[in-house]
């Protein structure tokens, strides 16, 4: 198994935001090319039958619509009941319809298994939802003055990536919060945002495939996938 792999999809480098994974699950949209579903399963550790191939509210950017750990899914109040019986039917976690004006649950939305950290502005009802549903703790906030905090990092159980931005003191919150050292970096040639060129868990993470070799040595460090 390859702790690292560059990938596109529907050739796209920006991989992040058509895919969801976490240690116990991946959620894909219908139609990937069978070696794509592979390097997704064999990268990340993921058994070909807990990856779910299923629209989110009739779209394939399921990265950007959809939030996880290990514990369960948020999806966005636009989601299709046939979708969330199709993950449902495949996975046996908790699934959540996250009752919000915003929709691209993705985006507002990070989390690990012990944490999760929120749009500033999120609703009340919302808040306890994700805290039922993931089963962690729970903060509003944002992250580099952004409050778009699911699109500036990817966190695992065992490491995060952070846009460069970042404060050493909001780094060290972070870390401390998340219960995971945490780095600074970027994606696909520069790109800070770092969701949109990364998929990751515990295990391994695939890549945006114009993401440069001192990158990926940086994503492999922050991560924790040396071997």
């Amino acid at each position: 198994m390859m702790a690292l792999e560059r990938l596109s999809v529907f050739g796209n480098p920006n991989i992040g935001v058509y895919i969801l994974a976490t240690d116990e699950y991946a959620i894909v949209p219908p139609g990937l090319a069978p070696k794509t579903l592979e390097a997704i399963s064999s990268t990340l550790g993921i058994e070909p039958s807990r990856i779910v191939e299923t629209r989110i509210a009739g779209t394939i950017i399921i990265g950007v619509m959809a939030s996880g750990n290990s514990n369960g899914i948020l999806l966005p109040r636009i989601v299709r009941e046939e979708e969330v019986t199709a993950i449902r039917r495949t996975l046996d976690i908790n699934v959540a319809v996250l009752e919000s004006r915003n929709t691209a649950i993705g985006n507002i939305v990070l989390a690990n298994d012990k944490a999760a950290v929120v749009y500033p502005e999120l609703e009340e009802p919302a808040l306890k939802t994700i805290r039922d549903t993931l089963g962690v703790e729970v903060e509003r906030r944002t992250i580099v003055h952004i409050p778009t905090v699911g699109s500036v990092a990817v966190i695992t159980n065992k490491g995060g990536l952070i846009h460069p931005d970042v404060s050493d003191q909001e780094l060290e919150f972070l870390s401390q919060f998340f219960g995971v050292p945490l780095d600074v970096g970027t994606v696909n040639f520069g790109v800070p945002f770092i969701k949109t060129g990364l998929v990751a868990n515990s295990r391994g993470a695939l890549i945006g495939e114009q993401t440069t070799g001192p990158e990926l040595m940086r994503i492999q460090k922050a991560l924790n996938l040396e071997r």
